[in-house]
């Protein structure tokens, strides 16, 4: 890890640009879900991620890209799942507010919508758990105020899909926060046990693709 200062400093570049950027990308523009999440993601959230790396002359361990911990990352993540895999259909409830458990479900729904499910975990969470928590639980030295901070801040940058996509009234919006703070609380408190980031992307497959197949 970089020094707790430079760890921060990093922190808060990576935070702030993406509240910024990807907030100013949902107000203006709406793409199809698959090139979003499939070229547009990678680029908007990864890239900066490897600048910060190359800043820091750091490998892909720094962001739990190992095979530490790798079946207990499975384990755990699969278990924990089950419970936000229902905590996705309420999700989706709020965004929708409606709930339709035949509307995209055939053998291609199934099938894009896993991948788009496996395209946004990877991107979200390399970046927030694995570099934004990572760094942030290093400095301060604190794993639950450093999930709260983290996870605020992935609850903030999923608001302008609701505000700007969805239409959703203000109650509306304070429930997709605090499900949505309420994800990021438990992928980084499953990070912090396996210190592999497969688990938070897993987690977050089970969490997501309800949301995308059952709308």
């Amino acid at each position: 890890m970089p020094d707790k200062e430079t760890a921060i400093k990093h922190s808060t570049i990576l935070a702030t640009y993406l509240l910024l950027v990807w907030g100013f990308y949902r107000f203006l523009y709406r793409l199809p879900e698959e090139v979003e999440e499939f070229v547009l993601k990678p680029l908007i959230w990864l890239l900066p991620v490897w600048y910060l790396l190359r800043k820091e002359k750091l490998g892909l361990s720094s962001l739990g890209i190992t095979t530490q911990n790798l079946f207990s990352s499975i384990y755990l993540s699969l278990g924990l799942g089950a419970v936000f895999a229902v905590e996705g259909v309420i999700v989706n409830f709020v965004k929708y507010e409606q709930l339709s458990f035949n509307a995209n479900i055939g053998q291609t729904a199934l099938v894009i919508s896993l991948g788009i499910s496996f395209a946004t975990a990877i991107s979200e969470e390399i970046a927030f758990r694995g570099y934004l928590y990572n760094r942030v639980s290093y400095a301060l030295g604190n794993e639950w105020s450093s999930n709260l901070i983290t996870s605020a801040v992935w609850g903030l940058i999923h608001l302008p899909i609701s505000i700007f996509w969805l239409n959703l009234s203000f109650a509306g919006v304070a429930g997709f926060f605090i499900l949505t703070m309420i994800f990021g609380i438990g992928s980084a408190f499953i990070f912090a046990r396996t210190k592999n980031i497969l688990s938070s992307i897993i987690l977050h497959v089970l969490w997501s693709w309800p949301i995308i197949l059952f709308r």
